[in-house]
């Protein structure tokens, strides 16, 4: 069988992915000022200035683009057994997460779920951002309507489904409205995940 021959050091964990998302996070606010005051040098240089704008944010968002890519992938195998501990703390049972893409009639994707958990009763469906947005909560909400709607279809009707937002970089205020919108929401506690809810908190059913 394979073997590890990295030292200890230079093996890739949890911890040290975390805080690499979270010093990514961190510094995101200096980078979208910097990159304001480009395209504002560029927009007074061109004669067309939309589509320069456009065109600038374009490239400036791809590495942007690349790292979510990165982080979504990295979620389930470095996420995924912190989620399970957290909601079976909780009193769920859960064994194992999978990933979900549903796929409509002319095979476009719908909906993208990156960590899903399931048992006889209850489905979970989480979403993971370097730093949730306000926008993500209507995009979850939207998500898992299209979820029910999913599993109706595949003669699993009645179960319920949860929705949680986890984050390396979570604001207090959108973490706020997320608990209001009735999501349980994760955060980085030091090296583990925490489950941030108030102690009376009812989660929404989709």
């Amino acid at each position: 069988m394979p073997t590890n021959n990295l030292p200890d050091s230079n093996r890739l964990t949890f911890e040290k992915v975390w805080q690499l998302v979270q010093e990514t996070g961190k510094g995101l606010r200096e980078l979208f000022q910097e990159t304001d005051r480009r395209i504002l040098e560029q927009i007074q240089e061109s004669c067309d200035p939309q589509r320069k704008k456009e065109k600038m944010i374009g490239e400036l968002c791809k590495p942007f683009g690349y790292f979510n890519q990165c982080f979504g992938e990295l979620a389930e195998h470095l996420i995924a057994p912190e989620i399970i501990r957290l909601f079976n703390e909780l009193g769920y049972l859960f064994h194992e997460v999978s990933r979900l893409e549903i796929i409509d009639d002319l095979n476009q994707t719908l909906i993208k779920i990156d960590l899903l958990l399931e048992n006889e009763e209850i489905i979970v469906a989480a979403e993971v951002k370097t730093k949730p947005q306000e926008n993500d909560i209507t995009h979850h909400i939207t998500r898992l309507n299209i979820l029910r709607e999913h599993f109706k279809k595949h003669k699993r009707p009645d179960k319920k489904i949860i929705g949680v937002i986890a984050g390396a970089v979570f604001d207090k205020q959108i973490q706020a409205k997320a608990i209001e919108a009735g999501f349980y929401t994760i955060t980085q506690n030091g090296d583990t995940l925490n489950m941030d809810v108030p102690p009376d908190f009812q989660p929404r059913l989709f």
